[in-house]
């Protein structure tokens, strides 16, 4: 299990809000208030440094639509293609790749947490979530 650092917690915060609560798949409306559960699904696992606090790996999810892509991982990529387009798509793909970018999340995982416990003020005004790297 990956521990949940600051960051990752602030980060699932940003791509929660900017859905504003709402499964980005089936449209489930699921405010953190509610029992209903919304995750934030990364398409590369969180174990990927070098993406795993990019805004283009993760989407709002509810706990059956994330269980489902989850078992589903070609129906996954089809739904994140979908979403990203081809370009970024293939983007993503190179970032994860990158050892390079995922030791220099590591080392600035602090100043991560920061940037997106300050980008959650920007996504609740109605502005687009900015990434960190």
């Amino acid at each position: 299990m990956l521990k949940i650092t600051s960051a990752d917690k602030y980060f699932s915060l940003c791509i929660r809000e900017q859905a504003k609560f709402t499964c980005e798949r089936c449209g489930t409306f699921a405010p953190p208030e509610l029992s209903k559960r919304l995750d934030c699904s990364h398409f590369h696992g969180r174990g990927k440094w070098s993406v795993r606090f990019d805004p283009d790996n993760a989407t709002a999810l509810c706990m059956g639509c994330h269980l489902y892509v989850t078992a589903h991982p070609i129906e996954h990529m089809a739904f994140i293609q979908t979403k990203l387009g081809p370009y970024r798509f293939q983007a993503l793909a190179e970032k994860a790749q990158d050892t390079t970018r995922g030791r220099q999340a590591k080392r600035e995982v602090k100043e991560i947490g920061k940037h997106y416990r300050q980008q959650l003020e920007v996504v609740r005004q109605g502005q687009p979530l900015e990434g960190f790297l």
